[in-house]
């Protein structure tokens, strides 16, 4: 195709975007579901081309930022880190081992290689389809905190599998102590590049002083972890949640109000478009796999079968994890171990049902090399396990989250609700503004302050004298509501420091601190 040919078909996707996504809501499905259907029937219309996928581009283009705007906002990472590993390594492995054996049962020919690498294709769930279905159902804290920490994390499980399965396919040799040594390698090489990448990009923005180039610079540093782990040789993916998690860590003390705000605006666009283009991309992607394998007929006549019984293992698999964990920690807590704590079996439920796959298991599968035995089934499985979990899985969620009820229940969540830690801020803005608002004679300065934060009710603007104090006044009083909310903010920070409030209350509040501060310099002029 001409590349103007391409750009036209950009613009006609994201128009087709527009429309599927108005469907999905007059219809209340999940957008993913509306996308990915629409790209699958798009891909079949006379006329349009088929569109081919570079995995390698797909991978480095969507990748980063998808991640990069998750681990951005969930600081609370570490105090559930026993569950994120369990279900992004552990969940991954059996997943792994579960799809080989099923496999080699169905299809003995395939070398058990080939079995591993089509399990670690389709055990990761996808962080962009886990992010599609979650931001549609609500979710307790602690369940949507572990399956947004597992999407983060366990790409780079399920591609550290695959690359090993494959070059021991290829190879004819596979080392247990050299795969085992080679995974801690990738991430523990992952966290320190982006744990540095995040650290240069704190000490940039200190020193940048641009609003505009502050925000450039939260683009770039996502596909700079990225970037930078794959060509030092350990996991890009690691490397750019480990950037994201500093930056997302420090952004509460380097970023003004006016930076926060307007690069929360912009990546909700860029995170939109890009999630609303992987899953037509996906879509679209359909028609070639089922030319590569010969058509739908091949399809029905000779791989239906063996394809939906692994659909259904990569299913049955994270129910057993799951449940598993979650019966052994339930065992362990009444032999006295006190500190484990289990989901109970309607949040089990709900985190067994809640693994839908998407574009990295599609980009995998597409970067198979042509001499891997049985590729053309692992496409069509690869393809099958998208539509399956984000069709069925995605669109029942909601389902399944109301038939199990909220039996989570956190013994270690944060101390403090959203009204006790408002009225943290609260108090702390208070003593700022009493602070400040008198004279060292003892005279008011700002009573229109003092009211207001005493009683959280607007301040007047009715000041007196001549248009030279007037100004001085109204800098003066709008210094004051400037320094209280420093002094709120400075509150609120810590208070999630110390872990009293999680991570959805420090942003709920911290949005309104920042836009009541810019109210403020609005006015001040």
């Amino acid at each position: 195709m001409h590349p103007v040919e391409n750009f036209e078909l950009i613009i006609a996707m994201f128009l087709a975007v527009l429309a599927l996504h108005y469907v999905a809501r007059r219809l209340a499905l999940p957008p993913a579901v509306a996308l990915l259907t629409g790209g699958g029937a798009l891909a079949f219309v006379p006329g349009l081309p088929t569109v081919a996928i570079d995995p390698e581009l797909v991978l480095v283009i969507f990748l980063p930022p998808l991640l990069m705007d998750g681990a951005w906002l969930l600081a609370s990472f570490r105090r559930h880190i026993a569950g994120i590993l369990s279900l992004a390594v552990g969940a991954v492995f059996f997943t792994t081992a579960i799809v080989a054996v099923v496999a080699k049962l169905l299809m003995p020919a395939l070398p058990w290689a080939a079995c591993a690498a089509l399990g670690a294709i389709v055990s990761p769930p996808d962080a962009v389809s886990a992010r599609a279905v979650l931001q549609r159902v609500k979710l307790p804290r602690r369940l949507s905190t572990l399956l947004e920490g597992e999407s983060l994390l366990n790409d780079a499980a399920g591609l550290v599998l695959f690359r090993f399965a494959v070059a021991a396919m290829l190879t004819g040799s596979f080392s247990l102590s050299e795969a085992a040594g080679s995974f801690v390698l990738l991430v523990v090489g992952g966290i320190a590049v982006g744990g540095g990448i995040g650290a240069l990009w704190v000490l940039l923005l200190r020193r940048l002083g641009d609003d505009q180039l502050m925000i450039v610079a939260t683009v770039l540093v996502c596909w700079s972890a990225y970037i930078a782990g794959e060509m030092l040789h350990v996991s890009g993916v690691i490397a750019t949640v480990a950037a994201g998690l500093t930056c997302g860590w420090y952004q509460h003390v380097v970023f003004a109000a006016s930076v926060r705000l307007r690069a929360h605006a912009f990546w909700q666009v860029l995170v939109f478009l890009m999630e609303a283009a992987v899953f037509m991309l996906i879509g679209f992607s359909l028609r070639g796999v089922l030319d590569r394998v010969g058509g739908m007929g091949v399809v029905f006549d000779t791989m239906a079968g063996p394809v939906l019984l692994i659909v259904l293992a990569v299913i049955v698999a994270r129910f057993l994890w799951v449940f598993g964990v979650d019966g052994a920690l339930i065992l362990l807590r009444r032999f006295g171990w006190i500190g484990v704590r289990p989901l109970g079996a309607g949040s089990a439920l709900i985190m067994s049902w809640a693994g839908m796959r998407g574009v990295v298991t599609l980009a995998v599968a597409l970067s198979l090399p042509d001499t891997m035995p049985g590729r053309d089934m692992m496409l069509v499985t690869a393809f099958a396990v998208i539509l399956v979990t984000v069709l069925l899985q995605g669109t029942s969620l909601g389902l399944v989250i109301r038939l199990a009820g909220k039996d989570d229940v956190d013994p270690a969540a944060p101390p403090l609700d959203l009204e006790a830690a408002e009225n943290a801020v609260y108090r702390a803005q208070l003593a700022a503004v009493e602070g400040l608002a008198f004279t060292e004679d003892g005279r008011e300065l700002h009573p229109q302050l003092l009211r207001r934060y005493r009683r959280r009710a607007t301040a007047s603007d009715n000041f007196e004298g001549t248009a030279e104090e007037r100004t001085a006044a109204i800098d003066s009083h709008f210094d004051t509501v400037i320094a209280a909310v420093d002094a709120g903010r400075a509150a609120l920070v810590r208070m999630h420091r110390d872990g009293q409030i999680d991570d959805e209350i420090l942003h709920d509040l911290e949005r309104d601190l920042d836009l009541e501060e810019l109210a403020a310099s609005a006015a001040k002029g």
